[in-house]
């Protein structure tokens, strides 16, 4: 007889789930014996390609895999349709939700289409773009889940982030998003604690999306010039690196958080921010290939990213940089 799924009999919402890391996120999930709501506007895709980029087609993977996955067209921008997702797990599912993964995110476009441009040239509607789906959205749903967790005393709330929120990177308004999302991680977990829920955020490293892997597959014919408002060619250099050569695949975030959702002392750990080469380092836990994943904090990978490849060649991968010194990066006292 074969042994019980790590999540077996556990409730979830992943929010953002037809593609990227929120699809990777709901598969492993879902692997590992959740039954899991996924999120997202489209449904099915108009053209017919039941491969990718829709909720029905990352259900479908799901259960190719032995999961059970609930997909709910939700437009998270619209806090009805929000209140909606959350009745109907809680009317589905007896008021029980064990993980609510905050994923969704609608800025990815905005903010290529107005890259290199200062922010006061560009039009106001990008703060809304880029943080109403991805911040104030996040925080209606830790709301919701809050309501349906704290009763059960019990749950786990993740905000997937990123090490964009230490310092500049992109423009402003993806930055004060993305350490707005921590804080509320952080700030959030100070007033769950004594119901014995959790809330963390996760920053997933350089990953290799769809829609990533789109763009550089293109090469060249993606490429603009400086004027047009994208990438010069020894950014698009790095960028490629970082993504296609070093980058993490969609699912070990997911891994990393079956790992957090069933950890016994979880509570420790509650309003923290971990980054998932780290987590995945420190915890055994390998990619989907094999391959063991690029801390953040390995010296080595921060030169690659700055462009110094030579130099990183040259770097151990045993030699990191002390975290109180990535946070002094960004302290602002």
């Amino acid at each position: 007889m074969a042994a019980p799924k790590a999540m077996c009999g556990k409730v979830c919402i992943v929010t953002g789930a037809s593609r990227g890391i929120g699809r990777g996120i709901a598969l492993q999930l879902g692997e590992a014996g959740a039954v899991v709501y996924i999120t997202g506007r489209t449904l099915e895709t108009s053209s017919g390609d039941k491969t990718r980029g829709s909720l029905k087609a990352t259900a479908r993977e799901i259960e190719a895999r032995g999961g059970q996955c609930i997909p709910v067209q939700c437009d998270h921008s619209k806090d009805v349709d929000i209140e909606k997702l959350f009745e109907k797990v809680k009317r589905e599912q007896d008021g029980r939700l064990d993980v609510l993964v905050n994923n969704a995110y609608s800025g990815v476009k905005t903010l290529m289409d107005n890259y290199g441009k200062p922010f006061w040239e560009q039009p106001a509607t990008v703060w809304d773009e880029v943080n109403n789906v991805g911040l104030r959205n996040h925080y209606i749903c830790t709301v919701q889940a809050a309501r349906l967790m704290v009763p059960r005393k019990q749950g786990l709330i993740v905000n997937i982030s990123s090490a964009g929120g230490i310092g500049y990177f992109v423009s402003p308004v993806y930055g004060i998003g993305k350490e707005a999302c921590d804080r509320m991680a952080a700030d959030c977990a100070v007033e769950l604690r004594k119901h014995n829920v959790a809330c963390v955020s996760l920053w997933p490293g350089a990953v290799r999306t769809e829609h990533i892997q789109d763009i550089f597959s293109a090469e060249q014919a993606f490429l603009k010039v400086p004027e047009d408002g994208f990438l010069n060619s020894k950014d698009y250099t790095k960028l490629r690196t970082m993504f296609m050569e070093s980058a993490e695949s969609v699912e070990l975030s997911g891994k990393c958080i079956v790992k957090l959702a069933t950890d016994p002392h979880l509570m420790k750990k509650s309003g923290r921010i971990f980054q998932t080469g780290q987590f995945a380092e420190e915890n055994g836990l390998k990619d989907i290939d094999g391959s063991t994943p690029s801390s953040l904090f390995r010296l080595s990978n921060i030169l690659r990213t700055g462009g110094y490849t030579r130099l990183a060649a040259w770097v151990p991968n045993f030699v990191k940089v002390p975290r109180f010194v990535i946070w002094l990066s960004g302290n602002k006292l």
